[in-house]
């Protein structure tokens, strides 16, 4: 069988001037399934029989056809694209191959322009064409190589409130940045790098953008002392205060800046006083 927009190895059954037509070798020799590789592509010395490992897409007038480049990604894989131009009916992505490669605007999870990179899964329509969206959580790997406390690099592709930010790490693996963790000013499409904070039972990540809390202590208490400065040495609160003047006034949780104020105070640094810390 013919499997559009997957790479698979097919055998040589006919020879024309124009290149070589290309049939399942698992399938019934009878069968009139054939591919056409065009002549341009057709490695040298290739006879009847040879097999040959090609890539099956639809040309400029819809017609399957098998090359032996080897594009960005399959049918069910991910990939960033660059959009060539918005069109009426959704944008065009630039791959490997002449075609472009539609993303509808269905499918687009935000407004996308002409020379913007955009993380997408491939998939094969209703009328049977290769087609994309921005919709890729179901398409995301869950096999990581990665552990606790690992560094990735991955991308934002979308924002739920209620869950938190979504991340693709390596642009194909399944991670999350939980709404508990701090992720303010974090847009789709953006590039982050993260801690591996767990890994799930069912091989998602959990991501977080903060440091452990040993190494987070050092730069929370250096936010602090710059703090101090910049207030003259004194801020108008101490560990005691409500989490949310904390948060909005550092960025910190209540715990960390808990950690970070006692790290100081160890260190002879500052004085905890009742109605605020103080620089010594």
């Amino acid at each position: 069988m013919l499997r559009l927009g997957e790479r698979q190895e097919l055998v040589v059954v006919k020879e024309v001037a124009f290149g070589v037509y290309l049939a399942d070798p698992e399938s019934e020799k009878d069968s009139d399934e054939k591919v056409l590789l065009p002549g341009k592509e057709v490695p040298e010395n290739t006879e009847a029989g040879d097999r040959i490992s090609v890539f099956l897409y639809r040309d400029s007038k819809d017609r399957m056809i098998a090359t032996t480049r080897q594009p960005e990604f399959s049918v069910g894989e991910t990939a960033v694209l660059t959009v060539k131009e918005v069109g009426k009916i959704g944008a065009f992505l630039g791959w490997e191959l002449e075609k472009d490669l539609l993303l509808p605007f269905k499918e687009q999870t935000r407004v996308v322009k002409e020379g913007e990179e955009c993380l997408v899964a491939l998939y094969i329509d209703k009328s049977g064409r290769l087609c994309t969206t921005m919709k890729v959580y179901p398409y995301l790997k869950l096999d990581s190589p990665y552990k606790k406390d690992d560094k990735v690099k991955g991308r934002v592709y979308e924002i739920r409130e209620k869950y938190g930010v979504y991340v693709a790490v390596d642009d194909c693996y399944s991670a999350l940045i939980p709404k508990k963790e701090p992720a303010d000013g974090l847009t789709a499409g953006d590039r982050i790098e993260a801690r591996v904070a767990q890994v799930l039972e069912d091989g998602k990540l959990t991501l977080s953008l903060r440091e452990k809390a040993y190494i987070q202590m050092n730069s929370d208490a250096l936010r602090i002392m710059e703090m101090l400065k910049e207030k003259g040495g004194k801020l108008p609160f101490n560990d005691k205060a409500a989490p949310e003047v904390i948060k909005a006034a550092t960025g910190m949780s209540k715990n960390e800046f808990k950690r970070a104020v006692g790290n100081l105070y160890k260190q002879r640094l500052i004085m905890i006083e009742p109605d605020g810390i103080r620089k010594v």
